[in-house]
């Protein structure tokens, strides 16, 4: 296939799927009270939370899906493969420093800091100017996607300091930063099919 490796399609197709998969399934075994509104998504993989090694497993393989992704996506620009993957090194870390019963993790926080602005930044970094670019590839595109990541990032941050709404938010701003490596890979794979000539 042109521009992605058959392994890409399927890391990038498993991430969302993982993801949102985890953090419903975990939010359905804590005890009443638990709202994904108002609560993130490291609440459920935090110490003390009911069968935390769900979401913890469940952020863990989002971030190597992540790097698997960038490993593949060889139609992206190098540095924007390059971002990628600390996104994806950075979920592993939130996993591996999961936040504790009360209070706040310094290395959950700076993990948690980097893997958002990574995922945010890396659409436009990945952009490519050819003239015959995927779609999900092309800088005016890349520019909008990433500036929308930004101001999902922006409203998370705000959320977090209003105290409200912290949840959908974090919820928001993790979907789309989640499922756009796979929106890029299917552009990809278009672009191959329309021009199966190309290089694999």
């Amino acid at each position: 296939m042109q521009g992605v490796s058959r392994w890409a399609v399927w890391s990038s197709a498993c991430a969302p799927l993982v993801l949102v998969g985890g953090w419903v399934v975990a939010a359905m075994l804590q005890p009443p009270g638990y709202d994904p509104r108002t609560q993130t998504i490291s609440s459920l993989a935090a110490y003390g939370s009911a069968d935390r090694w769900l979401m913890t497993a469940a952020i863990f393989v989002t971030g190597v899906c992540h790097i698997v992704t960038a490993l593949g996506l060889r139609a992206a620009a190098a540095s924007g493969r390059v971002v990628l993957a600390v996104g994806g090194v950075a979920s592993i870390l939130v996993a591996l420093f999961p936040e504790p019963d009360s209070g706040a993790s310094l290395r959950h926080t700076a993990a948690t800091s980097v893997g958002i602005a990574a995922l945010a930044a890396w659409p436009v970094l990945a952009a490519d100017r050819a003239p015959r670019a995927p779609w999900a590839l092309r800088p005016a595109l890349s520019v909008v996607v990433s500036v929308l990541m930004l101001a999902a990032a922006v409203w998370f941050l705000v959320a977090l300091l209003r105290h409200a709404d912290i949840g959908l938010a974090e919820r928001v701003l993790t979907t789309g930063q989640t499922l756009w490596p796979l929106v890029v890979v299917v552009s990809c794979l278009g672009r191959a099919a329309r021009d199966p000539a190309g290089p694999s």
